[in-house]
């Protein structure tokens, strides 16, 4: 299982993943890696091109709640018939489309997203974003205990409902 923490730092909230995969704990699986891929989402599109049971993306989201908010969603993988590949794009839909074109299959994916507050120049995540990290290091914890436990990837396993708030 892939664990893939994807922002930009230097846009303030839009940094959420990157902080979130700092600060998970060493994982003693051999079967799960942990990466911040940044603002790289080719480099994130080539490692899809591996078997993965299952994807974890964490990643700050717009619209969809209150700021700080933290949601976990399966992604919808629909087929583009026409994937441009960009080197600089890291929405998880470029890169969807990005590993499609380069002949490549998307295991099941689980999004683990907070609610951005601001994503204006600077470095730091705002104060309601910033408290949502521990929230999501325990939802994702949460999702790979369930997932590892049931032998399943995200289609079939069930989310844990306690992390996923919903408040607005």
């Amino acid at each position: 299982m892939l664990i893939a923490g994807i922002g930009n730092i230097f846009l303030g909230d839009d940094g959420f993943g990157p902080e979130v995969v700092r600060r998970l704990p060493r994982h003693p699986d051999p079967g799960v890696r942990v990466v911040d891929y940044g603002i790289r989402g080719m480099h994130l599109a080539y490692d899809l091109l591996d078997s993965w049971d299952a994807l974890v993306l964490v990643d700050a989201v717009p619209g969809r709640g209150a700021p700080g908010r933290v949601e976990l969603f399966r992604a919808a993988q629909e087929d583009t018939a026409a994937a441009q590949l960009d080197a600089h794009a890291m929405s998880p839909d470029a890169v969807f489309a990005g590993v499609r074109a380069l002949g490549g299959a998307l295991p099941p994916t689980v999004v683990i997203g907070c609610q951005v507050a601001c994503v204006d120049e600077g470095i730091g995540l705002s104060e309601p974003v910033a408290a949502a990290v521990d929230e999501a290091v325990a939802a994702v914890g949460g999702v790979l205990a369930d997932l590892l436990r049931a032998g399943a990837a995200p289609a079939a396993a069930p989310l844990p409902p306690a992390t996923a708030r919903q408040e607005d």
